[in-house]
């Protein structure tokens, strides 16, 4: 550091240069020097030059001193007491709210209570401070309670630590804690899986009472009808009937019911079967790049559902996954298939359950309840998994094709979209890939893929070939919003962060059925692919 204090910080040497700098009033900037200045010649010159780059002297610079001015005491103050009453407001409301509350419990240990005032103190705790330490520094709370009288409290002087306000505040805060009832996590609106058009819910309407019983009709009779039932459930499929319907539409089952006992006991024996015979092999040097990638993968499905969330439903899903891929060593394991055991795995805890899904614990269930719903969940998956398996083998030449018929198909069904696309070199692989791969999945909240896969299973080659026109009909949905966008990066962002995380049923269906007229009118046309 150099010690000569009259010696000019090494930024304000051409400040003229320094965009937004400041120039005090009577002072002119140093004529500027013709010729360029001459550069260090030594390590030592360029020391030199340089080594006053921290020093602090007089001529300190202009943005420190405006940073040194103390606050309006008075705006400050004003401010915090609104931001505390209106607080104190919430709170109060809240407490009115709450209709029963729970007694003071006597097992609470120190560390969850010092758990909650850290939560309380980082969510509720706001400062006000000045750079000059005479000034009066504001706090709008203690370090032991945020808000314990609705006041403001000045720390180092009116609340001191240890005192007895601060002793008063603390046990304020440790009876309001212990007197709120236990909350439940909020879900994320993109995460609840309420299926309001279809549920048993009181809510539930004439019409879909009457499609309920329609549907335990045709279920209860000794030979079910696959061709009626899969009529039926193109519509959608009512939750207390999903997990059988499911079951025989995917062809787990037989429709002869007297044989469906004999056939769940068999296949369930088979799967953990398969586990007993190869998971421990999880851990083998052929294997384990495998399982790794499972592992890596389980925790980031459904981040904002609770219930995958859970170690016992992560340990269900490594098993499914391990086992599948060790049977199909074509494909092997490839990311994304993850996900489509999720709406099996839901439909199939609904056959035991009356609540929602979202936070419920599975270790209530019994464990031969937990391993039916392993077992089905499994078969189910594959059962999926071997009609589009071309989708996953090397190179995913399916996926590949699906893309290529995307883009012709919507270049006749929308030439418009399609040519702004063009127009911004988006191409069609750089989304649609993930749509194919995940079969929307990621595009649409876990509720809307039940719902879809209800028709999905009623449909013939519901996920091989009708989900072509149901992503062209979901491109063409937001038109609008696709031609609006002027660049490259705008469209992208669109089309990876689609808005639908309000969408239900009706939303789904309404796309459904523009699918199902895009392969009315171009499924027969041996051309419709071609210009």
């Amino acid at each position: 550091m150099s010690t000569d204090g009259n010696k000019k910080q090494f930024w304000k040497r051409n400040a003229a240069k320094v965009p937004g700098s400041l120039i005090k009033a009577g002072n002119k900037p140093p004529p500027a020097t013709p010729g360029k200045p001459k550069k260090a010649t030594t390590f030592q010159e360029f020391e030199s030059i340089t080594s006053d780059a921290w020093d602090v002297g007089d001529d300190d610079d202009e943005l420190l001193a405006m940073a040194a001015q103390n606050l309006n005491i008075e705006v400050v103050m004003e401010t915090a007491n609104k931001v505390i009453e209106n607080h104190s407001k919430q709170q109060e409301r809240q407490r009115q709210d709450d209709t029963t509350e729970l007694e003071p419990r006597e097992e609470d240990t120190q560390e969850e209570v010092a758990e909650d005032e850290e939560e309380d103190e980082e969510e509720e705790e706001y400062r006000v401070g000045e750079g000059d330490v005479t000034s009066p520094e504001v706090s709008f709370a203690s370090q032991s309670s945020p808000y314990t009288d609705g006041r403001l409290v000045k720390s180092h002087s009116e609340a001191p630590i240890g005192s007895p306000k601060d002793a008063a505040g603390e046990r304020a805060a440790l009876h309001r804690q212990r007197s709120l009832p236990h909350r439940q996590p909020v879900i994320p609106l993109v995460a609840r899986m309420a299926d309001q058009n279809t549920s048993g819910t009181p809510a539930m309407t004439e019409r879909e009472a009457s499609r309920l019983d329609k549907f335990k009709q045709l279920l209860a009779g000794p030979n079910t009808d696959l061709e009626e039932l899969r009529k039926l459930s193109w519509s959608g499929i009512p939750r207390q009937v999903r997990p059988i319907t499911w079951k025989l539409l995917s062809g787990y089952l037989p429709a002869n019911a007297e044989r469906r006992d004999s056939v769940l006991q068999r296949k369930r024996q088979e799967y953990f079967g398969f586990i007993q015979q190869y998971y421990d092999s999880r851990n083998d040097e052929h294997h384990q790049d495998t399982y790794r990638q499972i592992h890596i993968d389980i925790p980031r499905t459904n981040p904002l559902i609770p219930l995958f969330q859970q170690a016992s439903v992560q340990e269900i899903f490594e098993r499914i996954l391990f086992i599948w891929a060790i049977r199909h060593p074509a494909s092997g394991y490839v990311q994304g298939i993850n996900d489509l055991v999720t709406p099996f795995f839901v439909v199939y805890v609904f056959e035991y359950i009356e609540e929602e899904v979202e936070n419920f614990d599975v270790s209530s269930l019994q464990e031969e309840a937990l391993r039916n719903i392993e077992a089905d969940s499994f078969w189910c998956m594959s059962k999926l998994l071997d009609g589009i398996q071309d989708n996953y083998t090397f190179a995913q030449p399916g996926i590949q094709r699906k893309v290529k018929a995307l883009e012709e198909l919507v270049s006749r069904i929308d030439e418009s979209v399609h040519r702004h696309m063009q127009q911004y070199e988006v191409e069609y692989l750089q989304f649609a890939f993930r749509w194919m791969n995940n079969l929307l999945m990621r595009e649409l909240p876990l509720r809307c893929t039940i719902r879809l896969w209800d028709t999905y299973q009623a449909e013939p080659e519901g996920f091989s070939h009708f989900h072509l026109y149901v992503c062209a009909a979901f491109l063409v949905r937001w038109r609008k919003e696709i031609l609006e966008e002027r660049d490259f990066q705008g469209l992208m962002i669109l089309l990876q962060n689609l808005p639908t995380m309000h969408w239900g049923n009706e939303e789904v269906s309404v796309l459904l059925a523009e699918a199902y007229r895009l392969k009315f009118a171009f499924a027969d046309a041996p051309n419709h692919y071609k210009r």
